[in-house]
């Protein structure tokens, strides 16, 4: 199979091994692609021949896809790899929109990394595959150096979808001894999550889980997560007090965390089987052969839109 694979060119996560790992299993053309490019697709791909691509994957933001639903209306054999489209289902400025973006592409199947998110956009009509989010295996790993941070967050907080984050962290750091911090990607922040024993996650309302929990596992930290629910717990193998902690409010962190302090040998066995399950199922290598073989299956029938012109003639030679 012959796969064009568009991506973004400044992008702070570095995916580099995970569009290797789908080169792996497909024949694939990798283009990055600056936000002008993003910002006006139609130049872009005058420079193409898409006839020659089994499948297109955009990988693009999703704020430059939406300005230009005429355009990509046209682009046969499409699919949209989405880490975002949580955002669908949250109040926030791009509520409802990924529905109202993939109604108008209903021919392009969506590989969206929430398990319930993926379901409710299958409700609505929507061709979608839920592809897990993994971790760079190839950078992030477990050094088994010592660890002088008890508790810690990292990542950002400014962002305004992160606000609820950012709250029940400020609330957190004022009951225990909470650092919250930012790194460079790479080695630095390789060299912090070694440093971690108990890792707070704390995606309030998005319904899924973000990179950094995965990331936070294969490092060998305690994962506190904020949980996401039984249907995503389920389809990732998240079992609480088993390979991650799961907490619903303040209380139950502070009262698991007092547990864990207590039990060193409980904390021990969680990070092991932790770091186990997100080697054995949440690399790159193995979520970018689950986007190679989410690309096989048949696509809809594509029906690109017809012009007025197009309406018009159709009528006349009817007459």
């Amino acid at each position: 199979m012959k796969v064009l694979l568009l991506v973004q060119k400044e992008q702070r996560i570095i995916l580099d091994r995970l569009y290797e790992a789908v080169g792996e299993h497909v024949d694939c053309d990798l283009r990055w692609l600056s936000d002008d490019e993003q910002a006006n697709l139609a130049a872009y791909f005058s420079t193409l021949d898409v006839a020659a691509y089994d499948r297109i994957i955009f990988f693009l933001r999703f704020k430059k896809e939406i300005r230009q639903v005429r355009f990509i209306q046209t682009i046969p054999n499409l699919v949209i790899l989405e880490h975002d489209a949580y955002q669908n289902y949250i109040p926030g400025k791009y509520q409802g929109k990924f529905s109202q973006h993939y109604r108008a592409l209903p021919w392009a199947r969506v590989l969206s990394s929430g398990v319930s998110v993926s379901r409710r956009l299958r409700e609505e009509g929507v061709d979608c595959v839920f592809v897990p989010k993994g971790y760079d295996e190839t950078r992030l790993h477990n050094l088994g150096k010592p660890r002088d941070i008890e508790l810690a967050f990292v990542g950002s907080t400014g962002h305004r979808v992160y606000q609820g984050r950012k709250h029940f962290l400020d609330e957190l750091a004022q009951k225990e001894p909470l650092q919250v911090v930012r790194t460079a990607s790479g080695e630095e922040y390789l060299a912090m999550l070694n440093r971690i024993r108990f890792f707070v996650s704390c995606d309030m309302g998005m319904g899924e889980y973000m990179i950094k929990n995965f990331e936070a596992m294969a490092c060998g930290c305690v994962l506190l997560a904020y949980d996401q629910g039984e249907e995503e717990n389920r389809a990732l193998g998240l079992k609480d007090m088993e390979n991650i902690v799961l907490y619903h409010d303040m209380a139950s962190l502070q009262q698991k965390l007092q547990r864990l302090r207590a039990d060193t040998a409980l904390a021990d066995s969680i990070a092991a089987a932790g770091q186990q399950l997100v080697n054995a199922q949440y690399t790159f290598t193995v979520v970018g052969r689950k986007i190679a073989e989410a690309l096989q299956p048949p696509l809809r029938e594509h029906h690109p839109p017809v012009s007025i012109w197009q309406r018009w003639l159709s009528r006349f030679r009817r007459a």
